[in-house]
């Protein structure tokens, strides 16, 4: 359930992309939450570097603004700001960016409840985007979930569907813990789908089926949940059945659920972006190595090679997990 008080909007299906899906959040929680602040580098007057931001100024005035150019201050003022009552939502315009304020996110945000015996709370949203694409090179390419998953008192998801860009960010406004969305910048303009904006505000940490399958399960997270979906229909035609499970929260992760499913499948493939060494997958396959169920086959990840993100698009495409990269792990788990 969400921590903040609750007073949604009717309901109403619409067709939006994934960009119009966060605006669309951002629309309604500044609406419903007069506490909120929306701020970060360009993305008041100029709309965001990817336009997600767009008509926002013009709705709610001053309580979205424009920054200087420096991360370290816009978490550092946000900290502040929740800790006397502010639920500000700030954007870092590429997550690669996040460093220059690692300790704003790691020695401040993720401790005031604990230093302060529950008596304050940050409920900070940090909105953000990363992914690999071709020309961006190594500054603005990295898939970096795993080190913030690696801080306590973080909670982390990656949305893939329009509909979840609208629920999770609005579920993270909500909550009373520091939250993590990342986005893909990859996925702003990919269409759009039916979205439901209005309706509860959703619990943290869900897993969705995207795919029921018998033979092989395939755990991913954001933009590498289409390419674990295409795999799926590369090996169907040679009676191949795989399950595709999604968890767009990697903290609180729904262990428990991931659990129950394998059990029934027996084979297990974790996939994403991220680099091999030292990813997230490598604790999705621990958890399930620890609770002791009985596979067919050793499980597999995929992943990107440990290297730099190159600009060149030919290379890139070589490093970068695809669904034949994921298809032939699926085989590979087969008798």
């Amino acid at each position: 359930m969400p921590d903040a008080a609750v007073d949604t909007i009717a309901a109403e299906q619409v067709q939006l992309t994934y960009a119009g899906a966060v605006n669309a959040a951002l629309e309604r929680c500044l609406t419903e939450l007069p506490e909120t602040l929306l701020y970060g580098e360009d993305i008041a007057k100029p709309g965001g570097v990817f336009g997600v931001t767009r008509g926002l100024r013009k709705k709610f005035g001053d309580r979205v603004f424009d920054t200087p150019i420096s991360e370290s201050a816009i978490l550092g003022s946000a900290v502040g700001a929740a800790m006397l009552g502010r639920r500000p939502i700030v954007e870092i315009m590429w997550l690669d960016f996040s460093f220059v304020a690692f300790d704003q996110i790691v020695n401040q945000l993720s401790n005031v409840r604990y230093l302060n015996e529950g008596k304050l709370q940050a409920p900070v949203v940090i909105r953000t985007q990363q992914g690999s694409q071709p020309g961006a090179c190594a500054q603005h390419s990295q898939s970096m979930e795993a080190l913030f998953l690696h801080i306590p008192g973080i909670r982390v998801c990656m949305p893939w569907s329009a509909q979840d860009a609208y629920d999770l960010l609005v579920a993270s406004v909500y909550a009373d813990d520091p939250v993590l969305v990342i986005e893909n910048r990859n996925l702003y303009n990919t269409g759009k789908q039916p979205v439901e904006i209005g309706g509860p505000v959703q619990r943290l940490g869900q897993v969705r089926e995207r795919r029921s399958g018998t033979d092989v399960t395939v755990v991913t997270w954001g933009a590498m949940t289409r390419c674990a979906l295409e795999a799926a229909e590369l090996v169907a035609p040679d009676g191949v059945s795989v399950e595709v499970l999604e968890t767009p929260w990697l903290n609180p992760l729904d262990t428990e659920t991931i659990l129950e499913h394998i059990g029934q499948t027996r084979r297990v493939v974790v996939a994403h972006e991220a680099n091999l060494t030292g990813g997230f997958g490598a604790e999705v396959v621990a958890r399930i190595a620890e609770s002791g169920i009985s596979l067919a086959a050793p499980p597999k990840r995929v992943g990107t090679p440990d290297t730099r993100i190159p600009a060149a698009p030919s290379l890139l495409d070589a490093l970068i997990p695809d669904a034949d990269r994921i298809s032939a792990t699926i085989r590979s788990l087969l008798p």
